[in-house]
């Protein structure tokens, strides 16, 4: 194979005073942060799509990036030729995983079974270099949004064909994500929502989903699929309204249809902007639920209403994802996938590389200040004395469940003025700020 990506070196750990952008200044790989190292701890995953099939698209403006492998005029051969590209990328960027859409590895033929082969081509390229590469394959998914058959949906969709398409579709992604080791497999649903309940039986898609759902549960089981099964929240865009809106509402729709066993969630911190959240609130309603499965490492843009995919470079943010991810006991067999896209005037190779140095760095720092600060305890001590009048009293005989109304109001009766203690959050925010200047 060819160098797709001359003059850049494998990139290598040199610590926060060097000035080579081409070099990490926190991500320290081999560092032991407790009982794991820092590659163990974060499990960083670049995403084929946006770094490798991303055009510098926006809604206002045609594609401003052109890449090597663009210049092959045959589909397949620009496959391939993508496929070798990123494997070089991996190896000098020293990333443990990747993922992928089916439709990013391979392209669409004119019928399925076309389709298909050109798959399963791609497929054994990629099992091929996987045995002279140190990267493995954190998850693979079905793209059931890009082609106008989705237009009103994949499970969702109110034609019969397409439900019975995207499952055929999925059934080929799930064996695809089986032979190449996959630990994961994903489902985003682009399109499942709708634009208005005009035109919309509610009640049938969700049931439809919920179907979809328990058919591809059955089949990786039939075929002996034992990686994680991850839902990825998402409220908006394409769709207005989203049948995955956030945590909150995926957990209910999996208790609802008797699936919440077999299904984990996928964050990404954009969504949970859209969504009105913030990336924390998102990764804890899952951990306290115990469905934090795997993250898509981004940000958005606050000042803009749509899905910017950017680098994540907010320390705050990291730091507050690592603390919820540290006390999830991890990652387990999720990982930080770079599902982020340079900005459309970043259009050289070498932007790909320095945008993920970039996020690396960023989660690396949020690594670092996490640990610490919940060896500190600062924020769990702070969270205890607040509720600390649930452990003994009226509040235990709450917390146990012994108590109801009429006891309560009794209590209540013969209390004085009630005296609330200070929730002190500016000074817990400080205390945040002191751990990340110190990693």
């Amino acid at each position: 194979m060819q160098e797709v990506f001359k003059g850049i070196p494998v990139i290598h750990y040199e610590g926060r005073t060097s000035q080579n952008p081409l070099a990490f200044k926190y991500y320290n790989p081999d560092e032991k942060i407790g009982e794991k190292t820092m590659r163990e701890h974060l499990r960083f995953s670049v995403a084929v799509w946006h770094t490798f099939t991303g055009k510098g698209v926006d809604p206002f403006g045609s594609a401003s990036i052109r890449r090597a492998w663009d210049n092959y005029p045959q589909p397949m051969d620009q496959a391939k030729a993508r496929i070798e590209a990123a494997f070089e990328f991996f190896a000098k960027l020293g990333v443990p995983y990747f993922c992928f859409h089916d439709r990013d590895i391979a392209p669409e033929g004119s019928t399925l079974a076309e389709t298909n082969k050109n798959l399963e081509a791609i497929t054994d390229y990629i099992k091929e270099l996987m045995q002279g590469a140190n990267v493995k394959l954190l998850w693979g998914t079905a793209n059931l949004f890009g082609h106008p058959r989705f237009v009103h949906g994949a499970a969702t969709a109110p034609n019969a064909d397409v439900f019975a398409y995207a499952a055929a579709q999925v059934k080929k992604a799930m064996e695809v994500t089986l032979a190449l080791d996959g630990e994961n497999y994903v489902f985003w649903g682009g399109r499942e929502g709708y634009e208005t309940l005009l035109n919309t039986d509610m009640e049938l898609e969700q049931d439809n989903l919920a179907r979809f759902f328990h058919m591809a549960v059955d089949y990786a089981k039939e075929i002996g699929f034992s990686g994680q099964l991850l839902i990825e929240p998402k409220p908006k865009e394409p769709t207005k309204h989203q049948y995955d809106f956030d945590v909150a509402s995926v957990l209910a729709f999996l208790r609802k249809y008797g699936l919440d066993k077999d299904f984990k969630v996928n964050i990404e911190a954009n969504h949970a902007t859209l969504a009105g959240h913030t990336f924390q609130h998102e990764l804890h309603y899952a951990r306290i639920n115990g469905v934090l499965g795997s993250v898509d490492a981004n940000q958005g843009d606050e000042l803009l209403g749509w899905d910017t995919d950017q680098f994540p470079t907010n320390l705050y943010s990291t730091t507050l994802a690592m603390y919820e991810i540290l006390k999830n006991g991890g990652l387990h067999k999720g990982g930080l996938n770079f599902d982020a896209k340079v900005r459309r005037g970043s259009f050289t190779d070498r932007d790909l590389f320095e945008a993920h140095i970039a996020g690396m760095d960023a989660f690396a720092v949020g690594l670092k200040a996490a640990y610490k600060l919940l060896e500190s305890g600062a924020l769990e001590k702070a969270v205890e004395a607040r509720y600390a009048s649930y452990k003994q009293g009226i509040g235990q005989k709450i917390r146990a469940g012994k108590t109801g109304f009429k006891e309560l109001e009794e209590y209540a009766l013969t209390e004085g003025a009630i005296e609330n203690e200070s929730g002190r959050q500016e000074r817990l925010e400080s205390i945040v700020n002191q751990y990340i200047l110190q990693a």
